[in-house]
C-alpha cells in the first residue's frame, strides 16, 4: 500500500497540471496560437536548459560505471528498434509511426527517476548513469524516427532523408544540451552564482509549461479515434518493456538501486518532451499527447505492481 500511495503521489501532480491545461483551453484562456508558440519555446529553450542543468548537477565522474551505462544503452536501442519494426508492420497509418515509437520507448527518467530511486534507497546516485546511457539515445532515435517517418519522408530519397536526419540530430537543441551538460559534469565546470540561478529559473519553467501544453492541445474527440494505438503503446510502455528487460537484468545480476533504475527507464510514463518533439517535427501530436496522458495515469498502478513484485522477490 505504501508503494501504491508513493506512485500515486509521484504521478498525480503531473496529471493535474495536464488537466489544468485542458480546462484552460476549454474555457478560452489558452488558444492554439499560445500552444504553438509555447511548444516551440519549450523545445528550443526551456527543455534544453532543464536537461543541461540536471546533467551538470550530477556527479558523473564520482558515480560512473561503464558496464551499467552500456547496459542501459543496449536496452534503449533494443527497445526503440523493436517497437519501430513492430509499428512499421502493424500500423496502417504511417503518420502515427513516429509518435507511436517515441511514446513506446521514451521514458520520463529525468522527472520520475531520481524521485523514485531516492524514495526507496535515500540516494539516487545510479540514476545519472542510467540517464547517460539512455537519454542521449532517446533523443537520437526520436529525431531519426520522426524525420524518417515524417510527412516529407515519401517525397524525398533515402539519401536526402538520412542527411536530414543527421542534420536534425547534430542540431537538436535537446540532444546538444544533454551532451554539453555531460561534459560540464565530467570536467566539473562551475558557473557564476547569478548564471546558475538564472538557468535554474528557466529550467523550472520547462515541465509545467510542457504539461500545460499537453493538456491544452489534448483533443478528446480526436484522441478517441486513436484509442487503439494509444492503449497499445501504453501497454507496451508500462508492461511489455519491464516484463521483457527486468528478468534479463536480474539474470545478469542486477539488484537494488541498479535494478530500480532500469525499472524507471523502462516502466515510467512517456515523457512530455516526446510530445514537444513530435509537435515540432511533424509527428502525430494527438497520439503523442494521448500517450503521455494515458501512461501518466496508469503508471501509478503499473509501477506499484513492478515495485511490489520486485520487493516480494527481494530484488530491490
Amino acid at each position: 500500500m505504501e508503494s501504491f500511495f508513493y506512485s500515486v503521489n509521484a504521478t498525480a501532480p503531473v496529471f493535474l497540471v495536464i488537466l489544468l491545461g485542458y480546462i484552460l483551453r476549454r474555457i478560452g484562456i489558452l488558444d492554439e496560437h499560445f500552444v504553438s508558440v509555447c511548444n516551440r519555446f519549450n523545445f528550443k529553450i526551456t527543455l534544453p536548459v532543464m536537461l543541461f542543468v540536471q546533467m551538470t548537477e550530477t556527479s558523473l565522474r564520482d558515480n560512473f560505471s561503464g558496464g551499467f551505462v552500456l547496459l542501459c544503452a543496449v536496452i534503449t536501442v533494443l527497445s526503440a528498434v523493436g517497437i519501430w519494426i513492430g509499428a512499421r508492420i502493424f500500423l496502417k497509418d504511417r503518420h502515427m509511426v513516429g509518435a507511436f515509437v517515441q511514446a513506446g520507448y521514451r521514458s520520463s527518467v529525468a522527472v520520475l527517476g531520481m524521485a523514485l530511486v531516492t524514495n526507496i534507497y535515500g540516494s539516487g546516485a545510479v540514476v545519472p548513469m542510467m540517464m547517460v546511457g539512455s537519454v542521449p539515445l532517446f533523443n537520437v532515435f526520436a529525431v531519426l524516427i520522426l524525420t524518417l517517418e515524417g510527412p516529407t519522408h515519401e517525397e524525398s530519397s533515402l539519401k536526402e532523408n538520412l542527411l536530414k536526419a543527421g542534420k536534425d540530430i547534430v542540431t537538436n537543441p535537446i540532444l546538444l544540451a544533454i551532451l554539453l551538460g555531460m561534459a560540464a559534469s565530467w570536467f566539473e565546470i562551475r558557473f557564476p552564482l547569478m548564471l546558475e540561478r538564472g538557468m535554474g529559473y528557466v529550467a523550472d519553467m520547462a515541465m509545467p509549461q510542457a504539461l500545460v501544453c499537453i493538456g491544452a492541445s489534448f483533443q478528446g474527440t480526436e484522441a478517441l479515434k486513436k484509442i487503439k494505438p494509444t492503449l497499445a503503446v501504453t501497454f507496451i510502455k508500462l508492461m511489455v518493456l519491464p516484463g521483457v528487460f527486468l528478468p534479463i537484468c536480474v539474470a545478469l545480476g542486477l539488484r537494488g538501486e541498479y535494478l530500480a533504475a532500469v525499472l524507471v527507464m523502462q516502466g515510467s510514463p512517456t515523457t512530455s518532451t516526446g510530445y514537444v518533439m513530435a509537435e515540432n517535427m511533424g509527428g502525430d501530436g494527438v497520439l503523442a499527447s494521448s500517450a503521455v496522458v494515458s501512461t501518466t495515469v496508469l503508471s501509478a498502478f503499473s509501477l506499484t505492481f513492478w515495485v511490489f513484485l520486485s520487493r516480494s522477490f527481494g530484488l530491490i
